[in-house]
């Protein structure tokens, strides 16, 4: 606005002068949303406009909620990259040569690598878990403290969402091997659309807001971004 504060304006799809350009040519997330909008003379009704930035003037829960939803996308990014994993090398994985065994599912390094997944799935999972009822506390009693620990505990779930679906996207090639890089299987999307999606905001700067909090007992900044 006028005084250089972020507003939110809400605009019908189809509303004279607005032009959608789909022009997303990002190599993963290929079905997203994203892409130009151009805005010739739009015209806004002064009651589709919403002051988004008094959202973050005082504490509430609407940082940390928009945070773990992308750490849910995140997870089931790795959920499905995991599964389409497990059943490639069940089904048409061959064994290395020096494993002595018949089946890929019976190499013993193969078993190792994934279980080593499996272990940082579930910890995803579990952060995931615990950083939505850290937001639900927040959302029934928002204060600076509240909010403070919902959104240190979301950026340690997307830490940790980050790094195993990017994982579980490249462990899919490594041990089922070179068939599954046909591009019938498709399976690259995974990989893709987490190294695409993770970009969102730079996860080095969660590691930064998670140490400050415990080691200096910094809060957050509020601003949804985190």
């Amino acid at each position: 606005d006028e005084a250089g504060v972020q507003q939110l304006a809400i605009v019908p799809r189809h509303a004279p002068g607005l032009t959608i350009i789909d022009d997303w040519s990002g190599f993963g997330q290929r079905t997203t949303g994203s892409g130009s909008a151009v805005f010739e003379n739009v015209h806004v009704p002064a009651d589709a406009v919403i002051g988004f930035a008094s959202a973050f003037t005082r504490p509430t829960q609407i940082g940390p909620m928009a945070q773990i939803q992308h750490a849910a996308i995140d997870l089931g990014i790795a959920r499905a990259a995991y599964r389409d994993l497990l059943e490639f090398v069940q089904t048409r994985s061959r064994p290395w040569v020096d494993s002595g065994v018949e089946r890929a599912g019976d190499d013993p390094l193969t078993i190792r690598e994934v279980g080593d997944l499996t272990i940082q799935l579930h910890a995803a999972e579990a952060l995931v878990q615990r950083a939505g009822r850290k937001v639900d506390a927040a959302a029934a009693e928002p204060t600076e403290d509240s909010v403070a620990i919902a959104s240190i505990a979301v950026a340690e779930a997307r830490v940790l969402t980050t790094e195993v679906s990017l994982a579980a996207g490249s462990k899919l090639f490594e041990l089922a091997g070179s068939q599954s890089t046909l591009a019938e299987h498709n399976l690259d999307r995974h990989w893709r659309n987490a190294r695409t999606h993770t970009l969102h905001d730079p996860v080095r700067w969660k590691y930064h807001a998670i140490g400050n909090f415990y080691l200096n007992g910094k809060k957050p900044p509020r601003h949804g971004a985190l």
